[in-house]
């Protein structure tokens, strides 16, 4: 599979290591010593649309940064020592292998990697490493409704609310246009600043007073009235449910095949290199 992606990328490495030539006095819009602007660069830079006046002034502020930037480029190049440019070049060649090599390995990556996780590789990554995915925050699954105190229906709505009937659920959704707001799936897991968002009353000073397991009450306002029902509460520091972390869970498992892949790809084209006689080590 490796060696396959090493075939197909090698017209893109070829390709990307062309260098632009660098312009000349027939197509330049600007000179500074023996360095020229070509007049290409100068393309695209004035948004459709803008006046005559403000293109010449956006199309000399870009020739004025050029030049400035071109000019301290040549006062540095005569007034830095010898070693400074030499450690100078040196970062340059390893950034630019460092770049060519980035893009080269993402493309090796993009085509090679199997992207679907099943779901027993998941849980049984979850089980083998749960100890480390503790909760950052209070976690919640709760169910709420919100309406107003003097709602013809408010009894009715409170009453298949609390039942947790299946039919009585439905209902409350054909309903859902008549509550002002509401959540009737408590089977997600949500974090503490979601439920300060949905249920303002509820603060980091009195949420043990209505964030418990298993608890259901009414809390009434000026003119609405909440209902709410809490199945379950994770505090912060315990072991976060697996429905909460999966989707973290399935990029920690894409990104171990990455790393995976990447270190085999680096054996084998080094591997390759020794025995084509492309690499060797002096003594």
């Amino acid at each position: 599979m490796v060696k396959s992606a090493i075939l197909l990328l090698f017209a893109f490495a070829i390709v990307s290591c062309n260098k632009k030539q660098e312009a000349g006095p027939d197509n330049a819009a600007a000179r500074v010593n023996t360095a020229y602007l070509d007049k290409e660069e100068l393309k695209g830079i004035v948004p459709a649309g803008t006046s005559k006046q403000d293109s010449i002034a956006i199309i000399k502020s870009y020739i004025d940064r050029w030049a400035s930037q071109r000019l301290l480029y040549d006062a540095a190049v005569v007034n830095i020592g010898d070693d400074k440019q030499k450690e100078i070049d040196q970062l340059i060649k390893q950034y630019t292998a460092d770049l060519y090599t980035k893009a080269y390995l993402e493309e090796v990556v993009k085509q090679s990697v199997d992207t679907a996780v099943p779901q027993q590789d998941l849980v049984k990554y979850y089980n083998d490493n749960k100890q480390n995915f503790r909760a950052t925050a209070m976690l919640v699954r709760l169910k709420y409704i919100k309406m107003a105190k003097d709602h013809p229906k408010f009894s009715l709505a409170r009453q298949k609310f609390l039942s947790g009937n299946k039919k009585d659920l439905k209902a409350l959704n054909d309903m859902a246009l008549q509550f002002k707001s509401y959540a009737f799936n408590d089977s997600i897991w949500t974090d503490m600043n979601e439920v300060y968002q949905k249920l303002p009353f509820i603060t980091p000073e009195n949420r043990d007073k209505y964030v418990s397991s298993g608890s259901s009450y009414q809390y009434p306002d000026s003119t609405d009235v909440y209902i709410v029902k809490v199945s379950k509460v994770i505090d912060r520091n315990q072991v976060a449910p697996f429905e909460y972390i999966k989707p973290t869970l399935q990029q920690l498992i894409i990104n171990n095949r990455k790393l995976e892949l990447i270190k085999k790809f680096q054996k084998e084209i080094t591997d390759d290199a020794i025995k084509n006689n492309k690499y060797e080590i002096y003594k």
